[in-house]
């Protein structure tokens, strides 16, 4: 078992990219991807022969790489992403996982589900037709959900030419918009996803440019996830007690790791009640360890017989959150049916799930220009905004900046579990912090 656990401990050091990839439909996402799977080695024999039937079988010479990645049925007959396509490949210096996501305005709740874990955000462009309503939408999402890194892909150079002005007079633009969102790193990158042109290999037709490729890019960007020196979380997941005669007091909270490290002998408090105690040992895989860390899934043992459930959060003494039932944050509603004030909703954050109300919505981001539009009334599908909702219970939340994973959280529809909108609590863009909303007395569960 000890062997099973330094195989973990190194695969948990191996540089891993999370990246998306996002843009307006028709833009090239699925091309190239299939174009960065493809000239980097990363699709098997029989999963290209399957394509390159697939294509002859439509009359085309060569192979549609789009197909690596749009797998669903529907998505091959309307020649969209619908879903989010996550792949998984690696080259001598990089392990990635990638989501391709949908360009369609209607499924830019998708966007959101893949940006949600990502260091990296893709945004693809046609230079035909420049920055457009959607990229702003999924610059802006990249920006709300805190990605650290952003590269805008021009594709499409070869039918423009290769032109230089095209291309600069596009990244200019996105580079002045992202800036405003608060993006802290843009690179912008020419491409032809459908000829490759400096997407793995540099392109023998731009000259004028001497940047990295995409794949280039990919290898060296700086990894800085390394969620195990931030504020220490486990949501806990289950409680264990194998009632056995062996181990007859036998007490564990299993969970896993959001962020953080835990060691044993290290005093630990239980939110949302504030009962503390010390841990007193940590299992990983069923062994006794001293340390453990994110994303392990771990158990817990405490020094004390403590009242611990299923949604509650173990976090250190020294480093506890405030908790609070009132939640000022950003949110992208994904529903299809409104969110509006006075709404009945419930609130899951980590592990925890929490009857809410929808208290206030103040405010609506208008994608052009970056203002708010004050008091909307409402938000529907793909609208960003601000939400103030007032909970049943306590939450102990991170602002979003510090944490995306105990900073984060979704609004769910009780009636049918549909869920409605997610959240990121605190300021949206530019690293700002929100002031908590003042407690209100009034509203009533």
């Amino acid at each position: 078992m000890s062997g099973t656990i330094d195989q973990l401990a190194g695969l948990s050091a191996t540089t891993l990219l999370r990246f998306a990839t996002a843009g307006s439909v028709d833009d090239g996402k699925s091309t190239l991807v299939g174009r960065l799977l493809h000239d980097s080695k990363s699709v098997l024999t029989d999963q290209l022969e399957a394509v390159e039937r697939a294509s002859a079988g439509r009359g085309q010479d060569a192979p549609d790489l789009a197909l690596l990645t749009d797998g669903l049925r529907a998505e091959r007959e309307q020649g969209i992403t619908i879903d989010v396509a996550y792949r998984y490949f690696a080259t001598p210096r990089r392990r990635f996982i990638l989501a391709d996501t949908p360009g369609h305005v209607q499924y830019t709740r998708n966007m959101v589900t893949g940006a949600s874990t990502a260091e990296l955000t893709v945004i693809l462009v046609d230079a035909r037709n420049g920055v457009v309503e959607q990229t702003r939408r999924h610059a802006a999402i990249a920006a709300l959900l805190r990605v650290p890194h952003v590269a805008l892909a021009v594709n499409k150079m070869d039918l423009v030419g290769y032109r230089e002005p095209v291309f600069a007079a596009i990244s200019e633009e996105f580079t002045a918009y992202a800036r405003e969102l608060g993006v802290p790193e843009v690179t912008t990158i020419p491409i032809s996803a459908l000829a490759g042109d400096n997407v793995v290999e540099p392109s023998a037709h731009m000259d004028w440019y001497g940047g990295p490729t995409v794949l280039e890019h990919l290898e060296s960007v700086p990894v800085s996830h390394d969620l195990a020196t931030c504020h220490a979380r486990l949501p806990v997941q289950y409680v264990i007690r194998p009632q056995s005669a062996e181990h007859p007091d036998y007490r564990g909270y299993a969970g896993q790791i959001a962020a953080g490290t835990f060691r044993v002998g290290e005093d630990v408090t239980v939110l949302p009640s504030g009962r503390s105690s010390t841990v007193a040992g940590l299992e990983l895989l069923g062994t006794p360890v001293d340390v453990a860390w994110t994303p392990q899934s771990v158990t817990v043992l405490l020094a004390d017989d403590l009242d611990v459930s299923r949604g509650d959060l173990i976090v250190p003494s020294a480093d506890a959150p405030a908790t609070t039932q009132d939640v000022t944050a950003t949110v992208c509603h994904v529903a299809d049916r409104p969110l509006t004030v006075g709404q009945r909703v419930l609130l899951k954050h980590t592990t925890r799930t929490v009857k809410a109300l929808v208290k206030e919505i103040p405010s609506r981001l208008t994608l052009d220009d970056l203002s708010q539009h004050p008091d909307p009334g409402r938000l529907v599908a793909n609208d960003i905004g601000r939400v103030r909702v007032r909970t049943a219970e306590p939450l102990a939340l991170d602002p979003y900046e510090d944490s995306r994973r105990t900073g984060s959280f979704l609004l769910i529809d009780p009636a049918d579990g549909t869920t409605l909108t997610a959240g990121m609590v605190g300021e949206a863009f530019g690293g700002h912090r929100a002031t908590p909303a003042a407690a209100d007395e009034g509203w009533d569960f």
